[in-house]
């Protein structure tokens, strides 16, 4: 599913369209007997000029190559009918859906949302509360005395002290007195953050509800969020293939050692580290802020570290044995930055539910939809206990036809929320009365139907979000058609497959590599003894009990099978047996005695089958793209395209 997905987003990309005019509506070309005109192509060509990695393809003719390679493959695909396929649909019809989501919201409202909560992720407060449970169906009486107790514990507080009365009360059952250290935005409740950020330091809150019952809050501290840090780290994990190699923890100590000798960290990472993502760039991270670390311990050595270029010491996680350096620290990342990421946090967040409830608002104007409805009444002489027990039903003479609410062009009638009324019956609370029941049954009844009723008319209402519909709807297409005739192609074409690796065995062998163990060191005259030491057929734990101390780390080896891209081998190294003559290599001396040298070797079907694959798959595609491209002749106005060559040269 996930390649799927990523799939379906390389074709929404190519297919992106904008919203404005062209000055070109001139027929480009034809495929078969379907026209395509030049402000379409205009389009697609300026939306995706910026975001094509491929130079080749931001020219005019490259380009309009891969567009007509698109037009061939979608008509291929209604062609075999592919887009009536019954998961097509279904998989298109709960996209729109999804996406229908992000359109019907109300914008002002949710702006305003993600700047309060950019503020509070700039901060972290320290806090404790104390809370009596209540239920939230709770009745007056209950809910009243509940109050009343949190009233009475706020007076003493008041008093005797916070922390004091806090552990007292504290019974782990009814009443929680608990200490929540620091948190920031999106740590706690809606309302409960909101609370805890408008109390000042060192006071305590007045009595709020939350959806698990009364609280107090006393605020400790305030203080600015420890932002964002960038590190590099060197790691280091246990070679199981390499007998010969050491343990990590002696490894990363004499590593720590060199550091501490003045060496460079980032020519270490490139010798030494591990992470082979890391590595070649001198073992530097991405920035990362508190909580996007999935490893505690990594995170807290690297909040730790206060100057820049300041080093950790050694330690372990579960990946391995790390040394982390500071580069840079900053705070929360600018609002702009930041902005998409809150925007999606906000809408799953509990603050949703004022989105929703500015939306309903926004759209009953909108379809001028009556703000009072006096059948509400009818409807709750028609309620009696049965309700309460879902066993309720309409009476007989029921006004089904009776018109109840118009939203936009849409009636609604008595039947419809009845039938809502039917629905909802096991959801209701029985200590409401009738016409809380009611009113609070149609104004759920109302808001469903008005967003529904939007999001059904959105095509109409909304350029953009029709546009990207209709963008899924082809990029969907194209993927089931590229599924079905390319990709699955090597689960029945194994013959073919294995004739096409028969065809083209010289594309698919394993380098030349050796055998080799690499010395290093900052000093050439170590590597000079190490040498001697290495001809003369010394064993490895020797030399480095002889060149380095508990004080002092001379020399690094690593050993193993490596090609010529191996970390540790010098550029130009010459693939011969023996010890090699001293090279520099990042910022470093290197030795390499060669044990053995290993010939190019051809790969077997076996080990090459991945690559095989997709080079087949890639060969099938062009193949199968000429077969269309005869079945349905494309012709190019070539007058249109100049002009709009032109155009895209004049702009």
């Amino acid at each position: 599913m996930k390649l799927k997905s990523f799939s379906l987003f390389l074709f929404i990309l190519f297919l992106s369209k904008v919203n404005g005019q062209s000055t070109q509506n001139d027929v480009l070309f034809s495929v078969g007997e379907e026209t395509v005109y030049a402000s379409e192509f205009l389009r697609v060509y300026n939306k995706n000029l910026d975001l094509v990695q491929d130079e080749s393809q931001k020219d005019v003719d490259e380009y309009l190559k891969l567009f007509t390679n698109y037009k061939l493959k979608l008509k291929e695909a209604r062609a075999l009918e592919f887009d009536k396929k019954t998961t097509y649909l279904r998989e298109l019809s709960n996209y729109r859906k999804q996406l229908a989501q992000s359109f019907v919201t109300d914008t002002e409202v949710t702006e305003a949302l993600i700047e309060e909560a950019y503020q509070r992720i700039s901060y972290d407060i320290k806090a404790n509360h104390i809370l009596i449970k209540i239920d939230e169906s709770a009745s007056p009486k209950d809910t009243l005395v509940a109050y009343n107790n949190i009233l009475e514990l706020r007076n003493r507080a008041l008093k005797e002290g916070f922390e004091v009365v806090r552990k007292e009360v504290h019974n782990g059952k009814t009443v929680y007195g608990e200490e929540l250290g620091y948190f920031s935005g999106f740590k706690m409740v809606y309302k409960f953050e909101t609370v805890a950020f408008n109390t000042p330091v060192g006071e305590i809150s007045q009595p709020f509800r939350t959806r698990f019952g009364y609280h107090i809050i006393n605020v400790e501290d305030k203080r600015k969020s420890l932002g964002e840090r960038t590190v590099a780290h060197i790691m280091v994990v246990k070679n199981e293939a390499d007998s010969l190699a050491e343990k990590p923890k002696d490894r990363i100590h004499d590593i720590y050692k060199k550091l501490q000798q003045g060496e460079d960290f980032e020519a270490l990472a490139k010798q030494f580290s591990d992470d082979k993502a890391t590595a070649s760039k001198g073992g530097m991270l991405a920035p990362f802020s508190s909580g996007q670390i999935s490893v505690p311990k990594f995170e807290e050595v690297a909040f730790a570290l206060n100057n820049e270029g300041d080093l950790s010491e050694p330690f372990q996680t579960q990946y391995g044995w790390h040394i982390v350096k500071l580069y840079n620290k900053k705070l929360i990342p600018s609002f702009d930055v930041i902005k998409p990421e809150l925007e999606q946090k906000v809408k799953r967040d509990s603050r949703a539910k004022l989105i929703d409830e500015a939306l309903y608002n926004s759209l009953k104007e909108k379809y001028n939809v009556a703000p009072e409805q006096p059948a509400l009444k009818y409807f709750s002489s028609i309620l009696n206990d049965d309700y309460f027990n879902r066993a309720w039903e309409l009476p007989n003479d029921f006004k089904a036809k009776t018109p109840l609410i118009k939203i936009g062009d849409k009636q609604f009638n008595y039947n419809d929320f009845g039938a809502f009324l039917l629905r909802k019956q096991r959801d209701v609370d029985t200590k409401l009365s009738f016409d809380a029941v009611v009113l609070n049954q149609y104004e759920a009844f109302l808001n469903e139907n008005l967003v529904k009723y939007q999001e059904d008319n959105l095509e109409n209402e909304n350029e953009e979000f029709a546009h990207i519909v209709e963008e899924y709807r082809d990029g969907l297409l194209l993927f089931d058609l590229m599924e079905n005739t390319i990709w699955n192609s090597a689960k029945t074409d194994t013959i073919e497959v294995q004739e096409y690796y028969n065809n083209h065995k010289n594309n698919y062998t394993l380098p030349k590599r050796v055998d080799a163990v690499v010395a290093s060191s900052t000093k050439q005259k170590t590597l000079k003894k190490v040498s001697k030491l290495l001809t003369d057929g010394m064993a490895l734990d020797q030399i480095k009990s002889l060149v380095n101390s508990n004080d002092k780390v001379e020399v690094i080896f690593t050993s193993g099978i490596m090609d010529a891209t191996h970390q540790a081998l010098p550029k130009g190294f010459l693939f011969e047996k023996g010890v090699s003559k001293i090279y520099n290599h990042n910022n470093a001396f290197v030795i390499v005695q060669v044990k053995e040298t290993l010939p190019e070797t051809q790969k077997t079907f076996d080990d090459a089958k991945g690559a095989v694959i997709s080079d087949y798959q890639a060969y099938k595609e062009e193949k199968w793209l000429k077969d269309l491209a005869d079945k349905y002749k494309i012709v190019i106005n070539q007058e249109t395209l100049n002009k709009v060559k032109s155009q895209i040269k004049n702009q």
